[in-house]
């Protein structure tokens, strides 16, 4: 009647704990000390959360050491993601496309402040840019930005997009990008310094970007710091190490999306 084991179904099963795969922007708690923050990469096998005050702290990755939308997961580094058959992905990840010339330029452009900017913004978003006809274009700084946009003419059909470094609240950057109202520029920006530090730091082999004293030249502060003899030395350890978007920290990421998006706005959206 009973059948073999009368206790059987008083046996409480053991919970399953999800294993998910950590990937970047993921916001999770650590269990033991209550951390909340977005997954921004790993370092030594553990991973690297950064909360919303943009504090870093590493946990490693234990069973059931997380919280995920307030259930318990496990969480592991995700391994290297294979396109769908017969898809390649470009470096900024979108979907290859094959054969394609890239198109004559159009009027629109994306400006960047310096050379450096224009190299690595290449090296991710070469190839859309290319597809779309987007041309970037290196300035020497952003002192006289209201002037050359004045220059530049922008309309519906010929939007500008631009790039700022350390675009944060009360600097120098902010108040000179106030100054820009046309509706047809898009300025975004990323909140370091130079564009060097979006760069994330365990590519290049360091645990962290050096913090450099204000009135003293970043760059060269950044190599003596680590012990790189020229800037010239230091960028190219800092180029060779960025093969994708997965290589720089998100802030300057999704400033570059929002520009391409909106210098290259189809004809019908316009306005």
């Amino acid at each position: 009647m009973y059948g073999d084991d009368v206790l059987a179904g008083n046996r409480r099963r053991r919970k399953t704990i999800p294993v998910v795969d950590a990937e970047p922007d993921l916001v999770v708690e650590d269990v033991s000390s209550g951390f909340c923050g977005a997954v921004v990469g790993f370092e030594y096998g553990a991973v690297v959360l950064e909360d919303r005050h943009g504090r870093r702290r590493n946990f490693p990755l234990e069973p059931a050491a997380f919280l995920l939308d307030g259930e318990t997961v496990t969480l592991r580094r995700p391994g290297p993601r294979q396109p769908a058959a017969g898809r390649t992905l470009t470096a900024s990840g979108s979907i290859a496309v094959a054969n394609v010339p890239a198109r004559v330029a159009k009027a629109s452009r994306i400006w960047v402040e310096g050379v450096h900017d224009a190299t690595l913004v290449e090296r991710v978003w070469g190839d859309d840019l290319r597809i779309e006809g987007v041309v970037v274009e290196p300035l020497d700084g952003i002192d006289d930005l209201s002037g050359a946009v004045a220059e530049f003419r922008p309309s519906a059909d010929r939007r500008l997009g631009v790039l700022v470094d350390h675009l944060v609240p009360g600097s120098k950057e902010s108040r000179i990008v106030a100054s820009v109202t046309s509706p047809y520029v898009l300025v975004t920006g990323h909140p370091y310094v130079d564009v060097w530090q979006a760069v994330k730091p365990e590519r290049i082999g360091i645990r962290a970007w050096p913090v450099i004293p204000p009135g003293r030249p970043w760059k060269e502060g950044v190599c003596e710091a680590l012990g790189v003899a020229t800037p010239q030395d230091m960028w190219r350890r800092i180029l060779t190490s960025v093969s994708s978007y997965r290589d720089l920290e998100t802030p300057l990421i999704n400033s570059m999306e929002r520009l391409i998006d909106f210098v290259t706005v189809p004809r019908e959206q316009r306005g």
